[in-house]
């Protein structure tokens, strides 16, 4: 199956989730929707929860890319810190699957996916790997921290001297996650972090 027609797929999932329920989400209609037969859905995801990780997996991917946009978009420290975090509350207000995936709050109206990895006999490279783990709220932690770091260090930088960097990334990735979880009513996340990374350099 071409990779378009997959990603038609998981467009037509991700619309129908947005108008209802993931229970309520027929097969037939996310194959109509996508122009595509019902077996060649089957064919590609194996079955509804086979599809829910995909989806999963594929929103997962679209934030961490938008991460790695946010860490190259800027020279300074702070600044690339300050638009990470950004980029992570402005996708969880606009994504439910991401929210879900930062918070760890899946609510009835979401697909509900084990984050252990699931037995795939699948035929699709792309299948198979969403059939693996999924990241919960402390794994995309450690990955954005982890990508902030290798971008933000010098190149050979020695591990033992990104101590303090890769406490930087963490907070300002943990303070982005308590906006998600509780928005702040003064001020915004771009002014709690960067009031918090100016406490920690100064």
């Amino acid at each position: 199956m071409m990779p378009a027609a997959r990603e038609s797929l998981l467009d037509a999932a991700y619309a129908a989730l947005a108008r209802r329920s993931w229970s309520a989400v027929r097969m037939v209609d996310v194959a109509v929707a996508a122009g595509v037969s019902r077996q060649t859905l089957y064919n590609e995801f194996g079955s509804k929860d086979g599809l829910a990780r995909a989806l999963v997996r594929r929103e997962a991917d679209g934030y961490l890319a938008g991460v790695d946009r946010a860490l190259a978009g800027h020279s300074d420290l702070r600044d690339r810190l300050t638009a990470t975090a950004e980029w992570t509350t402005s996708a969880a207000r606009e994504n439910a699957l991401v929210r879900a995936m930062l918070t760890g709050c899946w609510s009835e109206r979401l697909p509900s996916p084990t984050l252990s990895a699931v037995p795939s006999t699948s035929a699709v490279p792309a299948q198979r790997r969403a059939d693996g783990p999924l990241p919960s709220p402390g794994d995309l932690v450690t990955l954005i921290r982890d990508r902030a770091v290798t971008v933000l260090s010098a190149p050979g930088t020695p591990r033992s001297d990104t101590t303090d960097l890769s406490r930087s990334c963490e907070l300002a990735v943990r303070l982005a996650l308590s906006c998600v979880a509780a928005p702040p009513g003064e001020g915004n996340v771009t002014d709690l972090v960067r009031s918090a990374l100016h406490r920690q350099s100064g």
